[in-house]
């Protein structure tokens, strides 16, 4: 009780603005209804690596799934890495806008819909070289607001980036997939079955793919991945 009243008082003390637009935004949220409703809505996709799908196909899941499926076992991608969400999250990682991933982790918990309710949430992990760069793990911000909503822990600590991979942005698939071989390891014991990865974007899917495998062999049975956005390379 004593918590809603704080965020009453803030709420009208500190009213939201829009991030996008600065017009007011809309309870809990840095965005107006009109931002809001005009998100790239990644509404049918692949379930396995959440790949957009044609609007009028009945299918599931992807060819590339239905051929060698991951490591993971379901992906959730609610937006397209298209503007606005891109402007978003290139704000948060290399600009500290950390109020960025407090608004879309939100809208992340806000549209999960989850059969089985998992044991713990373990956002990609950045290499320390890169974390004591950036100063923060744009994965773990975003995690903190899901982890908040649907009262779950977050472990980062149980698998570690341990190789520098070059950043992925600019790479070829094959070069992204070479690039992430062999980068994570499960340190410690997994108690947990059923694992979520959380990360920012999912382009070829090869980090999240890595990490899995690495969660997998270290006895994880279930294992799904939650990211803000779903972008594709063709090439």
């Amino acid at each position: 009780m004593v918590n809603k009243w704080a965020n009453s008082i803030q709420s009208a003390l500190f009213p939201s603005r829009c991030v996008l637009c600065g017009d007011p935004g809309t309870r809990e949220l840095d965005l107006c209804y009109g931002c809001l409703s005009d998100l790239p809505r990644n509404r049918h996709s692949c379930h396995t690596c959440a790949l957009p799908l044609p609007a009028d196909s009945s299918e599931w899941q992807c060819g590339a799934c239905q051929k060698k499926a991951p490591a993971h076992d379901s992906c959730f991608a609610p937006l397209h890495y298209h503007y606005p969400v891109d402007h978003l999250l290139t704000q948060l990682k290399f600009h500290q806008k950390l109020v960025h991933a407090r608004l879309l982790g939100t809208l992340m918990a806000r549209w999960l819909t989850q059969p089985t309710q998992p044991e713990l949430l373990v956002p990609v992990p950045l290499h320390p070289a890169r974390l004591r760069e950036r100063g923060f793990n744009q994965a773990l911000e975003l995690a903190r607001p899901i982890a908040k909503r649907l009262k779950l822990p977050i472990d980062t600590q149980i698998c570690q980036r341990v190789i520098a991979t070059t950043a992925q942005s600019g790479l070829h698939t094959e070069q992204r997939r070479k690039n992430v071989r062999n980068a994570f390891r499960v340190v410690g014991d997994l108690c947990a079955k059923h694992v979520v990865i959380i990360d920012d974007v999912v382009t070829t899917g090869h980090t999240v793919n890595e990490m899995a495998q690495a969660l997998r062999q270290a006895g994880a049975e279930h294992i799904d991945v939650w990211a803000c956005a779903r972008a594709s390379l063709r090439h």
